[in-house]
């Protein structure tokens, strides 16, 4: 878990102050949202320019250590920011 605390960042100025991986602006919400979709890890490395595996291993252990916050985001962004629209 110590890596995790060290490779997930959060900026006020870079997404909202959403969790980022390292300095990038590689999101953990957007990288779990795209787990929950199906797409394999091996996708989501192929589909996100220099992301590494050990990137999403610290991700995916933030996220599991933080769920309400990583929820809270995927559910803001397909809001929008007008809201929820059907």
């Amino acid at each position: 878990m110590a890596t995790t605390a060290t490779w997930i960042s959060k900026k006020p100025d870079r997404f909202g102050g959403n969790a980022c991986v390292r300095d990038t602006r590689i999101t953990v919400w957007g990288l779990v949202r795209s787990r929950q979709l199906g797409m394999s890890d091996e996708v989501i490395l192929d589909a996100t320019s220099g992301l590494t595996p050990a990137d999403l291993e610290a991700a995916f252990e933030y996220a599991a250590a933080n769920p309400e916050e990583i929820d809270r985001a995927i559910f803001q962004n397909e809001q929008g920011e007008e809201g929820f629209v059907e």
